[in-house]
């Protein structure tokens, strides 16, 4: 007899990799923001922060905001 849940596991990887290989850029996008959230909270120096914030001015200022 056969084990169904080694077929289904096989089944599931196949489907996560195929749904992985459509979606690369999405996922890619999340785990930049991902880590861009883990670096701003949990590491970034106080100089850091100044940077990001100068950053952030940039970027509100070029008017450049992607949907």
């Amino acid at each position: 007899m056969e084990n169904s849940s080694h077929k289904t596991s096989e089944a599931l990887r196949q489907a996560v990799k195929r749904y992985e290989q459509k979606n690369a850029k999405a996922k890619q996008y999340r785990n930049k923001k991902s880590a861009t959230k883990s670096f701003i909270l949990n590491l970034a120096t106080e100089e850091d922060l100044q940077l990001v914030e100068e950053w952030l001015k940039e970027r509100e200022n070029q008017g450049n905001h992607e949907s």
